[in-house]
This record gives C-alpha cells, sequence and structure tokens, in this order.
C-alpha cells in the first residue's frame, strides 16, 4: 500500500496529533518573526515558509475533520489547545504584514476573528482548577488579536482597527488573570513544556501594548498624553514580569532536566520566542536601546530551542511511524 493511503502509518501518526500541535507553528512564526526584527531575513523567510507549509496541512486536517468527524472537532474545540489555530494564524498574519501583504495578513486577521469567540467560549466553559499551562492560551490568542489588529491598524491608517485591538489588550489581561488563579504553580517544576506559556502569554501581551503605542501617529491621533502614559507603564511592566517568569522557568529547566519530547515543547519554544521579539519590539517603541542586544541574544536562543524541539519531533514521528508500520 502507498505511503499516501489513508491507512498508511505515516497518515494513522497524522491523524493521532493533539490539538496542541498547533504551537509547533506558532513557535515556527515568531522565530520568523524574531529573526526579522535581528536582521536575519532570509533565514526569517525560511522559518516563515516552513511555518506556512505547517499551518496549510493543519487546516487541511481540521477541515477534513469538520466535514468527515464533527464529534471529534468538537471534542477538541473544546480543549485549551484548540486556540493554537488563533494564536499561530495571527502570528503568520503579524509577519505577513512586516512583509508588506497588507491583504493576505487582513484575510489572516479575518479567519482568526471568525475562529476566536467560538473556541474561546467552549474553553473557558470547560475551565477547572489546577490546569496546566495550555490555560493561558485564551490570553495568548486575545492578544495574538490585538498584536495583528494594531500592526494592520499602523499599516492600513486604520483607527477603528487601533481601538478594537486595544479592547483585545484590556481582555487578554484580564484573561490571564482568571488563567493565573487556575494554574497549578506545580507545573513550574513538573510541566512538561507547555507551563512556559505562563511567561508567553505575558511576552505577546507586552508586544500588543507595544504594537498599540506604534500604530499611533499625528494622522491617527489614537491616545492623548494620559492614554499613552498608560500604555508604556503598562507595557513596559508587563515585559519585566516575562522575563521574570523567563528566569524562574530557566532555573526550574535545569534544576529538573526532562529531556525527552513531548509535542508540548513546542510551548516551550513559543514563549522564548515571543520574549525576544517583545524586547526588541519594546525596546525601539519605547526607545530603551539596551535591551537591543538581549533581545538579539534571546532570539538566537529560541533558535536554539526550535531547532532542539525541531529534531525531537521528526524523531518522534519517525518512531511512531515504524510502530504503526504492518509487518
Amino acid at each position: 500500500m502507498s505511503g499516501t493511503s489513508p491507512h498508511s502509518p505515516l497518515r494513522v501518526w497524522w491523524t493521532q496529533r493533539p490539538p496542541a500541535a498547533g504551537a509547533a507553528v506558532m513557535a515556527t512564526g515568531i522565530v520568523s518573526v524574531g529573526l526579522d526584527l535581528a536582521g536575519h531575513e532570509t533565514l526569517s523567510r525560511i522559518a516563515l515558509v516552513i511555518g506556512c507549509a505547517a499551518w496549510l496541512g493543519l487546516a487541511a486536517d481540521v477541515a477534513v475533520r469538520l466535514l468527515r468527524e464533527r464529534a471529534r472537532w468538537f471534542a477538541d474545540a473544546g480543549t485549551a489547545g484548540a486556540l493554537t489555530a488563533v494564536a499561530a494564524t495571527t502570528v503568520l498574519g503579524t509577519r505577513f504584514s512586516a512583509l508588506g501583504r497588507q491583504t493576505l495578513a487582513e484575510a489572516l486577521l479575518a479567519l482568526s476573528a471568525v475562529l476566536w469567540p467560538v473556541l474561546v467560549v467552549r474553553v473557558v466553559g470547560h475551565g477547572k482548577r489546577r490546569m496546566p499551562g495550555g490555560v493561558f492560551l485564551g490570553c495568548v490568542a486575545t492578544q495574538g488579536l490585538a498584536v495583528l489588529g494594531a500592526t494592520l491598524a499602523a499599516a492600513e491608517s486604520a483607527a477603528w482597527l487601533a481601538h478594537t485591538a486595544l479592547v483585545l489588550f484590556w481582555l487578554g489581561l484580564v484573561l490571564y488573570g482568571l488563567a493565573l488563579f487556575r494554574f497549578d504553580l506545580r507545573q513550574v517544576v513538573d510541566g512538561p513544556g507547555d507551563q512556559w506559556i505562563a511567561g508567553g502569554a505575558l511576552a505577546i501581551s507586552a508586544l500588543a501594548g507595544s504594537k498599540l503605542i506604534a500604530a499611533d501617529s499625528a494622522r491617527l491621533y489614537l491616545w492623548n498624553d494620559d492614554d499613552r502614559g498608560v500604555l508604556r507603564a503598562v507595557t513596559a511592566v508587563l515585559l519585566v514580569l516575562d522575563l521574570a517568569w523567563y528566569a524562574v522557568l530557566l532555573v526550574a529547566e535545569f534544576a529538573g532536566p526532562r529531556p525527552r519530547y513531548d509535542v508540548r515543547r513546542w510551548a516551550t519554544v513559543f514563549p522564548m520566542g515571543m520574549t525576544a521579539v517583545a524586547t526588541l519590539s519594546v525596546s525601539a517603541t519605547l526607545d530603551v536601546r539596551w535591551l537591543e542586544t538581549p533581545g538579539e541574544v534571546l532570539v538566537w536562543i529560541s533558535v536554539a530551542a526550535w531547532s532542539a524541539v525541531a529534531a525531537g519531533a521528526v524523531g518522534s514521528a519517525r518512531a511512531a511511524v515504524r510502530s504503526t508500520a504492518p509487518r
């Protein structure tokens, strides 16, 4: 039987992937954004191509499930991992906007905006106490919309889009507070990788704040001095809190190494890359130039983490395909 048949080992492995696999697209997309900000355009575009290919594969699979396996689709949509679809789409949209592909970025924003309320309502409705790091994905998805909305507002001089992004920014912070209340702090030490989203959610919030500040101009005049001052202060605090989470989580990794591959390790790479991007963006927006070097260092740390997790993913896929192959 051919390798592309419905019952091939490769197909079996692919259909068994969890909804959280979308974190791989999030991680790859944000690494692409980070490399672009650090001035490594060729590497950034390579990462973007990989991220787009993965996004298309996951999107096709989701569409097939919706048409043929609706019970499974609705079950998956009720898990926090489903929100990676929204976050991944907004990250890619942000990168395309930086490339000047505003129409494509707008289409991705529209798709994200359609998915977001459906998935957020279902996920929040399934919430409980002592949850893993995926509980912060509600904040991440919401702030992803804020980031892309603010980015497009600046590119298209659309004040209404900036004000909508501002509402999403504050809503994202509320969702972060709710998630923190539900988060099991023991995951900091024991988590399989997604505990890093606790910091990553703050990183994307800081990035959203910096994008909102950058979207202002003499033409749009979005914020008065008080509004701008609040945004600058909140953005700076968010970045400081994110870096504190980064340090705590990194120490926990060294204190209790977890070297085995887990698909949730992509949720480690994403916060690493997002912290790098947020640091570089805040450095430029708030004119804190000394943050540029730490931001660039963090970009390369995220690239190294991406490479390690990608190697683990390839090895895991090969092992899974071999284990399901007919003997």
